[in-house]
């Protein structure tokens, strides 16, 4: 889907030659000619991106960005401004007002473009987590989680190519204050990707190190350790078809006229709460999704999650040709316990079941409770022999030690298996054959309930 970027400036053609350079681009355009009622249009529109003039007939794109601040959902649209003139102090204040970028005329269409690809990148990769039907909600996919700033300073690795340089970027810096570098003299990925990994990684761009530099923010941006790192490249002596490489190349940001300590402070105050959003929204629905294949109170897999593990191990049984087993076990008389001690005792009884049943289990077996007092053990490559020796485990790991309960004395548990092997080959479809030996299972648990409990009955290898 095309990507929609509002482009606000009071003179016709430079809104004419901007949406020249965007639509071959294959962006969606929206023009506005001043501040009055912007608001409104960026609530209709929802672009993108801003493209806005540094001085408007109304205002300017630092107002305009103030104007925008005041809704989670519109502050958070990349802004660029582009100034008439190189006014450095201008381009500090644009900065420090939350503007991404700013752009002297005439601007550079590769620059142009490069910049408007990686703001674009990085909202992205904060938007993929946020449910549409949240509106500005900040919490991820519907789920309850709020960001989180950094817990303490972030980490910032400066690759300045010389240890001269890097003192002097470090001393600059230091002089701020407010993070903690570390200076990175060898830039061997291998060294950058140790603990502790740096929260971003400031890197030289030159000419004596062009292509050292460029290799190096590709190679950041693709390790899965340092993927979600904030890169800034310093494009020193100026050059911007470096700069525009370096965005394209992975680069969050750029500073194009060399080393400022002030600008990159700024930049980083941007990017650093950015990073530590997407960071804290991965982590929740990560977590949230793990939770929905989870039985919240043990710990253990969910049924959810427990049948399509049982299907793959059909697929790989047909693969392997290896038997496996399928187990059904059923706390007995867990009502009584209930009943006599209240559900936290058997809430207690069931915590320590799953503890006891995975400290028996192989670890390339798969534990599930997929019932009130029901759990499912999948056993890969297991025959018969092996499979029963693991249920008499468990059984005795149940009954010969008392359940301790708080404030009372111990209580004795047994627990009914039902056993079925399942056999490599047939014709039937995995998800097929694993409900049918959930099935078998369950009709031997209760032959196991039926001859008295705390036994193991076992339904002949199934073809």
């Amino acid at each position: 889907m095309q990507a929609t970027v509002l482009v606000v400036d009071g003179i016709v053609t430079n809104r004419i030659m901007l949406k020249v350079q965007l639509s071959a681009a294959y962006y969606h355009v929206v023009q506005a000619d001043r501040m009055e009622n912007i608001v409104t249009l960026v609530r209709r529109t929802q672009p993108d991106l801003i493209l806005t003039a540094m001085s408007l007939p109304d205002g300017n794109a630092v107002a305009l960005r103030e104007m925008l601040a005041g809704e989670a959902q519109l502050a958070a649209i990349p802004v660029i401004a582009i100034a008439m003139q190189n006014d450095r102090s201008a381009q500090m204040r644009a900065l420090a007002a939350g503007i991404d970028e700013v752009l002297v005329q005439p601007v550079d269409d590769r620059m142009l473009q490069a910049r408007i690809r990686s703001l674009l990148r990085m909202r992205s990769s904060v938007e993929m987590f946020r449910n549409p039907a949240q509106g500005p909600d900040p919490s991820p996919l519907g789920f309850g989680e709020a960001a989180a700033p950094f817990a303490q300073p972030a980490r910032v690795a400066l690759i300045a190519g010389t240890a001269v340089l890097g003192r002097q970027w470090k001393a600059a810096l230091q002089a701020r204050g407010g993070l903690r570098y570390a200076l990175e003299g060898n830039a061997d990925i291998a060294t950058l990707m140790t603990a502790p990994l740096a929260d971003a990684f400031v890197i030289r761009i030159g000419p004596d190190s062009a292509r050292r530099g460029l290799d190096l923010l590709a190679d950041l941006r693709s390790r899965p350790a340092t993927c979600h790192a904030v890169l800034v490249a310093v494009v020193d002596p100026p050059d911007v078809e470096l700069a525009a490489e370096a965005l394209d190349r992975g680069a969050s940001d750029v500073l194009q006229a060399g080393f400022c300590a002030e600008e990159l402070l700024l930049r980083l105050a941007v990017q650093l709460p950015r990073k530590a959003l997407a960071d804290r929204l991965r982590d929740t629905v990560r977590d949230n999704l793990r939770d929905v294949v989870r039985d919240p109170l043990t710990g253990l897999f969910n049924r959810r999650h427990a049948m399509p593990r049982l299907a793959a191990t059909v697929r790989a049984a047909a693969t392997s040709g290896e038997p496996f087993a399928v187990m059904l076990a059923d706390l007995d008389h867990f009502k009584r316990i209930n009943d006599c001690h209240g559900h936290p005792a058997g809430d207690a009884v069931l915590i320590e079941t799953a503890r006891r049943m995975s400290a028996i289990l192989r670890p390339q077996d798969m534990l599930a409770r997929i019932g009130g007092e029901e759990f499912m053990a999948v056993l890969p490559a297991t025959d018969l022999a092996e499979a029963t020796a693991i249920a008499g485990r468990l059984c005795r790991e149940i009954n010969s030690r008392a359940f301790t309960l708080v404030g009372e004395t111990g209580i004795g548990v047994t627990i009914s298996i039902g056993l079925v092997m399942g056999q490599p080959g047939g014709t039937e479809d995995a998800e097929g054959a694993a409900e049918r030996l959930v099935s078998q299972a369950d009709q031997a648990l209760y032959a196991a309930k039926g001859a008295g409990r705390n036994k193991i009955s076992l339904v002949r290898p199934a073809a």
